[in-house]
C-alpha cells in the first residue's frame, strides 16, 4: 500500500535540489554583476573593464595611441581588448557555474541554465 511513496520522496528531493540550484544561480547572477574583469591589448596600451557578465563598463587608453595617425591601430586595439575582457568574463562565469554544479553534487561539466 505504501509502495508508491518512494516516488514522492524522490520527487521531493528533486524539487529541493532544483530550488537550491535556482537560488545559487540567482546568487551567481548578482556576483557576476559586481565582479570586474579587465582585458588588455597592445601590451596594455588599451584596457577594457567589464562585469562578469561581459558588459563593458570602461575603457582606458594610453595617451600614446591617441594620435590621428594611429587611429586604425587604436580601433583595432580597442576591439581586441573588448574581446579579451568578454572572453575572460565568459571563462570566469563558466568556472563559477562548474563550481556551483559541483557543490550541488552535479557533474562539473553539466551545463547549467544560461544566466
Amino acid at each position: 500500500m505504501l509502495k508508491g511513496l518512494g516516488n514522492i520522496a524522490d520527487m521531493a528531493k528533486m524539487m529541493k535540489a532544483a530550488q537550491a540550484m535556482q537560488s545559487r544561480m540567482a546568487e551567481l547572477q548578482d556576483s557576476l554583476a559586481r565582479v570586474i574583469i579587465t582585458g588588455e591589448a597592445g601590451a596594455g596600451l588599451v584596457a577594457v573593464r567589464c562585469t562578469g557578465k561581459g558588459d563593458v563598463i570602461g575603457i582606458d587608453l594610453s595617451p600614446s595611441i591617441l594620435h590621428a595617425s594611429a587611429q586604425q591601430q587604436a580601433q583595432d586595439l580597442i576591439l581586441a581588448a573588448i574581446q579579451d575582457a568578454q572572453s575572460r568574463a565568459r571563462a570566469y562565469m563558466m568556472s563559477e557555474m562548474a563550481r556551483i554544479a559541483q557543490e550541488l553534487g552535479l557533474p562539473a561539466d553539466m551545463m547549467l541554465p544560461n544566466i
